[in-house]
């Protein structure tokens, strides 16, 4: 079964042309191969956390991907590449053999960055002759299996920015990933404005894929969901406004902040979003462009659930609902600051078209909804052990990308979701509160 996992290419059943799957696919492999284009090998091994994942690693499990459920299903009496790279390349552990814990995918110097080049190289030529030569009778299966592992790998395109950012960071040279970024799109931040919304039955979710980005199953079923009246923030929170509550003592203030958020502030020596530094009396902030003095009008990031809700409850808001985010967000075009665009970090608002603003893009937004099953979900047997509904436990929805975020992968209804001590993803505030 394969309906754990949809592609932004619509329905499972849908129609593809081989020509258009093969552009397709050699886009996104060559995209992921870009991002680590300016990465020494040594580079590539760094695991600078047990939650983060080394690029190699990143390069090596997007080919398991395609070698374990697209080659190894579709063409009779398969050879893999080397059959010791289930136990090391695969991200979760079954009863099918050995599995290399996470928090040791740093330990792996072999294979080497020359060697898992060449494994990519070889399942990508693999891969692209199947396109081309599998029969028809069995090309609305190929198509889907392949689609599928493209959105997997969307997935973790995302996640080699954040995971490399951080073990930069952690580097006490600080060097940058990307020295001249693309520059930021033009705009100027002004007051926060405020959106209602009138309450009442609101749709969300999906039925069935739309062609509207990367679904998973655990975004459906589309069902209705009554809301009272709200207000959204029409754009999310800034540097300087979060700033305001670094210097008000909002880390030093335990009134504000969920017992388990405190007592993690306190164990780890939270004084401020990660990557903020104050030097000689000035805040500075750590990208992926190197070091540089804190912009007070570009969105704050890097920030934990738990810093959010104790802003939220220090500026006397409230996080949003993943309801009421999705039901404004339905009426926004789904365009803003996200990887294809080249920024890498997030852009001052532009606030002169209609609101809500940056939606999508910038900064995955924290809600206050626990990553729980939809009304009506049942869980499907996936062919995909990677599957969101995994994690359907001890985590918290974030909504509507980041800049660094695949454009195809992000809709009003995607979620997402993460541990709510998490720091390292390009996470953001926008209030929301009562009408």
């Amino acid at each position: 079964m394969v309906e754990a996992l949809y592609s932004r290419d619509g329905d499972l059943g849908a129609e593809i042309g081989r020509e258009a799957l093969a552009g397709r696919f050699q886009a996104v492999r060559s995209l992921t191969t870009g991002l680590v284009a300016s990465l020494s090998p040594e580079d590539q091994l760094i695991q600078s956390m047990p939650e983060a994942n080394p690029a190699k690693w990143h390069l090596a499990h997007t080919t398991w991907f395609f070698e374990a459920y697209v080659l190894a299903r579709l063409q009779p009496g398969y050879v893999p590449f080397d059959d010791r790279f289930a136990e090391v390349f695969s991200a979760t552990a079954d009863s099918s053999g050995p599995h290399l814990p996470h928090d040791r995918r740093g330990l792996l110097s072999r294979p080497d960055a020359a060697e898992v080049a060449r494994y990519r190289d070889q399942i990508n030529a693999q891969v692209m002759h199947l396109i081309h030569q599998v029969p028809e009778r069995n090309w609305a299966m190929a198509a889907r299996l392949i689609q599928l592992c493209l959105t997997h790998e969307r997935q973790h395109q995302e996640q080699i920015l954040t995971d490399i950012k951080h073990a930069f960071w952690s580097s006490p040279l600080a060097p940058a990933y990307r020295a001249n970024g693309h520059p930021a799109p033009a705009a100027t931040c002004g007051p926060s404005r405020w959106f209602g919304h009138p309450g009442g039955p609101v749709e969300i979710g999906v039925e069935r894929p739309n062609g509207a980005g990367s679904i998973f199953d655990t975004d459906t079923p589309r069902h209705s969901v009554h809301l009272a009246p709200f207000r959204l923030a029409g754009r999310p929170l800034t540097c300087g406004e979060y700033l305001a509550f670094v210097e008000g003592g909002g880390y030093a203030n335990a009134d504000l902040w969920l017992a388990d958020g405190w007592e993690i502030a306190q164990a780890q020596g939270w004084r401020a979003p990660l990557y903020w530094e104050r030097r000689n009396g000035q805040w500075w902030i750590f990208t992926l462009h190197g070091r540089r003095p804190l912009d007070p009008a570009e969105p704050v990031c890097h920030v934990s659930f738990y810093e959010a809700d104790a802003f939220a409850r220090w500026a006397n808001r409230r996080l949003p609902t993943e309801v009421e985010w999705e039901a404004m967000a339905a009426g926004c075009p789904v365009t803003g600051n996200l990887l294809d665009g080249g920024h890498l970090h997030p852009a001052t608002s532009c606030c002169v078209s209609d609101g809500p603003w940056q939606m999508f893009g910038d900064v995955w937004e924290w809600t206050a909804s626990p990553f729980a099953p939809y009304p009506g979900y049942r869980a499907k047997g996936s062919a995909f052990p990677e599957g969101p509904a995994r994690f359907m436990v001890n985590r918290m929805v974030i909504r509507g990308g980041s800049c660094c975020t695949p454009s195809d992968y992000i809709a009003p209804s995607t979620r997402h979701c993460l541990q709510p001590a998490a720091r390292w993803q390009f996470t953001g505030i926008r209030l929301a509160e009562d009408a």
